[in-house]
């Protein structure tokens, strides 16, 4: 085993879209040495969102993100804290918040904590299930109207949101192929 994984273990996290029926999910293993920045990446990366927004994470009162103090967002810097500062055991957990407009909150925990395999490139994918909601969509209550608009052939936004989408959109898409192909270009 390298030097480098000698003191590295490896988190296995849910990360659950909060008020998504069904649930929007996926299972990821991260290293405890990935900076909250990383898993930012990774999670962007798993959800499938563009990064198109601000973000942080709330550990009990604590907030991490990128700082925006002439925005009044401020925050410890995720690039300073790595995800084994702030979660040590299976059923931690936090909160990864993302686009303060629409209101994603995503509930993570710590399921497992295990050695890391050398034969694996860490973030991973494991499982998931759904596509997540398209950006600027509304939040979980406009991502409702916007399944029942598409759903519909006579719903007077059907069209609208078919063309805002690009022609079409599975909700119930999940390509785990397609998610780590995506995290091996971030490392």
């Amino acid at each position: 085993m390298s030097d480098d994984l000698l003191f590295v273990t490896i988190y296995q996290l849910k990360v659950t879209l909060q008020e998504s029926k069904p649930p929007i999910w996926r299972r990821l293993q991260v290293r405890n040495d990935a900076t909250l920045y990383q898993l930012h990446q990774t999670l962007q990366v798993a959800m499938g969102w563009t990064n198109s927004h601000l973000h942080q994470f709330a550990v009990a009162s604590v907030y991490f993100g990128e700082p925006y103090p002439e925005e009044g967002f401020d925050v410890i810097d995720e690039r300073q804290v790595n995800l084994g500062q702030i979660v040590r055991r299976v059923h931690d957990k936090f909160v990864y918040a993302y686009d303060f407009g629409d209101g994603w909150r995503h509930d993570v925990v710590v399921e497992e904590v295990l050695k890391p395999d050398p034969d694996v490139r860490y973030p991973i994918c494991l499982a998931g299930r759904r596509h997540c909601p398209p950006e600027d969509v509304g939040g979980i209550w406009g991502y409702s109207r916007f399944l029942e608009a598409i759903a519909d052939v006579d719903h007077p936004e059907h069209d609208h949101y078919l063309e805002w989408m690009g022609g079409s959109f599975d909700a119930k898409a999940f390509d785990l192929n397609e998610i780590n192909r995506n995290l091996r270009r971030i490392r």
